[in-house]
């Protein structure tokens, strides 16, 4: 039987966490202390959203040997997704952009009716961008940002489209842009001549546009998701997207317990009114612990970052 997990870990800044604090069977590491209650199911406090971001490395059912699959990238097995799906109950968010998902069907799996909504883009790729959103949030679908795949026609490959959408009605509306960027910019320059770093450089002018026109409308909003890049307060590629306006990088300042105390590459950003709704010392970052089988499960590289936001 699976405990409750802690609220969970209050981020250390700038340098990497320090050693686990962690429940037996929980799956939430906590900084000053180990905390044990937490609602079960989409969070619903009262004027309080938890949004999400959850790269699942390659969550697909598709054989290996798929033309679509690199060599190395196995099928995701029953006991994989089932415990993944327990992750995501714990996890229990309002709002969770999802990145590297195959289909819809998959991601239900995690977040299944009738407690959450599923949206994917459209691509014809297998690490589509999805949202899972709680089934009783208002939400319109906006056309998907085709021009973040910068790569010709006749590519042999294509990068993901961005998600847009709107989540709500009236004052508390807040539009949201779900990315999956290019990797191998991590933290080179992106001016730098590599070819990743000058498709990365594009894809941020993409957005740069999205956030422009977000701004122009007077809207609250957010984008977030992988963004495969160590974005910090005075990197160029975040310079870049808040020429027009000031933005909230969540994860600005603060060292992940993922990954060994990394910084993060997975990111919220917060524009217009939304960043006055960001709650202060929300960000959290739920790490993989549970049974003695799940070491040897590949769950995913990536742990799912979270914040709260109040709207009015």
């Amino acid at each position: 039987m699976w405990m409750k997990p802690s609220p969970g870990y209050a981020l250390s800044r700038v340098r990497p966490p320090p050693p686990e604090c962690s429940h037996r069977h929980g799956v939430w590491l906590a900084l000053f202390a180990c905390l044990t209650t937490m609602p079960s199911g989409p969070a619903q406090a009262a004027a309080s959203l938890k949004l999400s971001t959850w790269n699942l490395d390659w969550l697909t059912t598709r054989t290996q040997g798929d033309a679509a699959l690199p060599p190395d990238v196995t099928p995701r097995t029953p006991a994989e997704l089932d415990a993944l799906a327990r992750y995501a109950r714990h996890l229990a968010p309002d709002i969770a952009a999802l990145e590297e998902v195959d289909t819809p069907e998959l991601a239900a799996r995690l977040f299944p009716a009738p407690s959450y909504h599923i949206i994917i883009s459209g691509d014809q790729v297998v690490q589509k961008v999805a949202l899972a959103i709680r089934a009783d949030l208002q939400v319109e679908r906006h056309a998907d940002v085709t021009a973040l795949d910068v790569y010709p026609a006749t590519a042999p490959r294509h990068l993901r489209s961005g998600l847009d959408l709107s989540i709500g009605s009236g004052p508390d509306t807040l539009r949201l842009l779900v990315v999956h960027l290019k990797a191998g910019c991590r933290d080179s320059s992106p001016t730098s001549r590599k070819p990743a770093c000058r498709t990365l450089l594009r894809q941020v002018a993409v957005i740069q546009d999205w956030i422009m026109e977000r701004q122009d409308e007077g809207e609250a909003f957010a984008v977030l998701g992988d963004f495969n890049r160590l974005l910090a307060t005075d990197d160029p590629a975040l310079r870049n997207l808040a020429e027009n306006g000031p933005l909230t990088l969540a994860t600005a300042g603060h060292a992940s317990p993922c990954g060994q105390g990394s910084y993060f590459i997975d990111h919220i950003i917060l524009g217009g009114a939304a960043r006055g709704w960001l709650q202060p010392d929300s960000l959290r970052v739920m790490l993989y612990r549970g049974s003695g089988q799940e070491p040897a499960m590949r769950l995913s590289d990536h742990c799912p970052v979270s914040v709260r936001l109040s709207p009015p």
